[in-house]
């Protein structure tokens, strides 16, 4: 059984969505800030289009629509195996190897302070929603969770990376407490699951440069 421990109540907050897909969040303070996933999404938007254009619009909504689905099949397993429900026996059958393959490594999570978790930072101007904040090997930890078609490297991810650290830091400005470490799982068709366990200090940069990049170009 997974204990969880919450620090303390962090209130929900309401989001918007745009027809270009950018979503936005209002704060306690009233103060409408981009999410995390759009902000740190800016900079892929060119190489996105770009694929889109390539493999044809019919295509890219099938492969994004497929992977979409399969994403949060996986996630809606892990957040259900995590909070100590019953996993369906009628989950999708790809979504289950996965979730069968990450077992291992989510037995490895305990003391759960939060899941599916809105935060924010009035500093940073950014919110969203943290897949898990927990021990990971006994270290608190943001842990997120991923799938992917194929094997991907550090140098593939590093938005994941900017990601994890902006809810680190966001954390830390509503809790009090740094989290010093960030892990990302990912699911991998067809092969054994991936893990990254970064430190966050190791990736400020990067979050900053995507900060930027989507003040100076929004």
């Amino acid at each position: 059984m997974f204990r969880y421990v919450t620090p303390k109540e962090i209130p929900n907050l309401k989001s918007v969505t745009q027809p270009d897909g950018k979503r936005f969040y209002t704060l306690p303070s009233g103060k409408v800030v981009p999410s995390v996933t759009t902000v740190i999404g800016a900079m892929k938007k060119k190489s996105i289009m770009a694929w889109r254009k390539r493999v044809g619009e019919e295509e890219a909504n099938r492969i994004s629509r497929q992977a979409s689905s399969r994403g949060t099949n996986v996630h809606t397993l892990c957040e259900k195996y995590l909070n100590n429900e019953p996993i369906p026996k009628d989950a999708m059958p790809d979504a289950a190897v996965m979730f069968r393959d990450l077992k291992p490594l989510l037995n490895r999570i305990n003391n759960i302070h939060y899941q599916e978790q809105a935060l924010w930072s009035e500093r940073l101007e950014m919110a969203g929603r943290v897949d898990c904040i927990a021990e990971f090997d006994g270290v608190l930890s943001v842990i997120d969770f991923k799938t992917s078609k194929r094997i991907k490297t550090r140098e593939d991810i590093t938005d994941y990376f900017a990601q994890c650290t902006a809810y680190s830091l966001m954390y830390e400005e509503l809790v009090g407490t740094p989290i010093d470490q960030f892990v990302v799982i990912m699911a991998v068709n067809d092969c054994p699951p991936l893990i990254f366990i970064e430190k966050t200090e190791d990736h400020i940069n990067t979050l900053v440069e995507h900060i930027n990049f989507f003040n100076f170009y929004q």
